[in-house]
């Protein structure tokens, strides 16, 4: 039997690399290039909207509720909803427009896209650390949840990625290494932050991520995927995304 310790580890680990799982879709055959990538980026879109006003923010809000009244908690979490807004802005001013095959954009995008995964997989991999270490079966329910969610938001960075560069290894690569952030929040949790991880310190960062999923969904994944005027295959799969998200939350959580 496993301890508690190593059983969460291994639960932090399933659900960071389910996000690999989204890399399948490079295997696919590049002729359809283009629906791919309009139906993955809008797909990954509805995702990352979905995830930041059904799980991120209650979230937020229920954990800032349990420090400051009621009217000063739904300011602060305005507040570092704006602050995640103007980080993702600022990032995606700043970052520079590679041009690899003329697809500069599209890379821009999954490198966006998998900076924004890193910092929203790092608290998630305290809590599913956390919540594993306390109460085994809430951590298999937590794991199988985020795992889900995972996957479209590891097709949100290898299809761009792959697309721009057409290297399999570099948008695996940068697969991966949004999915180890998953176990580095745990690591980081076990050796050092466990006494100093309260309500405050995880409502303010839920709430900055929520804001930076945002922005990336709003104006960087869904423009990116009407680029290309298959606005059929956008809409269909931004209600694909959706409907994923919730049927998830209604199954798991």
């Amino acid at each position: 039997m496993l301890n508690n310790t190593l059983y969460s580890f291994l639960l932090t680990t399933i659900a960071g690399f389910s996000t690999l799982i989204g890399s399948i879709l490079i295997f696919f055959d590049k002729k359809k290039s283009e629906k791919v990538i309009v139906a993955s980026l809008s797909f990954a879109s509805a995702v990352m909207l979905t995830v930041s006003f059904t799980d991120l923010i209650p979230e937020a809000i229920d954990m800032l509720k349990n420090v400051y009244p009621k009217f000063p908690c739904y300011i602060i979490l305005l507040l570092f909803i704006n602050i995640g807004i103007i980080i993702s802005f600022l990032i995606d001013k700043y970052l520079p427009e590679e041009k690899i095959n003329d697809k500069g954009t599209l890379y821009k995008v999954g490198v966006i896209s998998m900076l924004a995964i890193i910092l929203h997989n790092i608290p998630e991999g305290m809590a599913t650390f956390m919540a594993s270490n306390k109460d085994k079966s809430l951590g298999i329910a937590l794991t199988i949840a985020i795992a889900l969610h995972n996957i479209p938001e590891g097709i949100s960075i290898s299809i761009p990625i792959f697309y721009a560069t057409g290297s399999k290894l570099k948008a695996f690569s940068y697969t991966f290494i949004s999915g180890l952030s998953e176990l580095f929040g745990a690591f980081i949790t076990y050796l050092f932050l466990q006494p100093y991880i309260n309500d405050r310190v995880m409502g303010i960062l839920f709430a900055i991520i929520a804001g930076i999923m945002m922005h990336i969904s709003i104006y960087e994944l869904l423009p990116t995927s009407l680029k290309y005027h298959k606005k059929k295959i956008t809409l269909v799969f931004f209600i694909i995304g959706i409907l994923f998200i919730l049927i998830n939350h209604f199954l798991f959580i």
